[in-house]
């Protein structure tokens, strides 16, 4: 089976287990999944399962990333904010489906190889920031979606105070020891939130602070 043939089957299993919006799975036929992976992990790129990546992180399962693209109800008009860049495949997702996506990496190493790639492979409309993800990015705020590839403790205040009123954010909550659950929060008009658990999922944690950073 060749590359194409390889990416075709890919999208199809992502279809066949249950993601139904076609802009989402039209954008996983568009990025090259195989570009995002470490060299030594490239035969497994169209495997559904997580993959390591430099320091300690891991690219997320592919159903997993088209589960929360398809939460997140993005349209081509929307400013998107990721926290955790990672290789910068979520980042090259929500590209296609938006008008301009920002993303954090609090690993410099991880959003200088993210930021690069992205710019290789022609998303032009990625920002990539080295910055601690807990603070999000109020330099550039306000988000029509928020998306979090971390798993935090809690809901995060500063992050929702960066959505804009009826704006969505997607994320994994709970401890690393616990069953986390993917979320999706809706910010009302006044402020409120309305939270909707997805599924059980298990990611690494949302940490805060920069490494090397005193």
């Amino acid at each position: 089976m060749n590359r194409e043939q390889e990416r075709a089957e890919f999208v199809r299993d992502l279809k066949r287990r249950g993601i139904k919006d076609e802009k989402v799975l039209d954008a996983f036929a568009h990025v090259p999944r195989e570009e995002f992976v470490e060299p030594l992990q490239e035969p497994l790129a169209f495997s559904d399962q997580a993959l390591p990546i430099a320091c300690g992180q891991t690219i997320s399962q592919p159903y997993v990333v088209a589960a929360m693209t398809e939460a997140l109800e993005v349209s081509p008009e929307h400013k998107v904010l990721e926290i955790g860049t990672g290789s910068g495949y979520q980042a090259a997702i929500l590209a296609v489906l938006a008008r301009e996506v920002f993303t954090i990496e609090r690993h410099r190493d991880l959003a200088e190889s993210a930021r690069a790639r992205l710019r290789r492979l022609g998303f032009g409309n990625v920002t990539v920031i080295h910055a601690d993800g807990m603070e999000g990015a109020g330099d550039y705020a306000l988000f029509d979606r928020i998306m979090v590839t971390a798993a935090a403790i809690e809901i995060p205040d500063t992050l929702t105070a960066q959505l804009v009123p009826g704006g969505i954010m997607v994320l994994p909550v709970g401890g690393p020891n616990e069953v986390q659950s993917l979320i999706r929060v809706r910010k009302r008009a006044g402020g409120g939130l309305d939270r909707e658990d997805l599924m059980a999922v298990r990611f690494v944690p949302l940490l805060p602070g920069v490494p090397g950073r005193s």
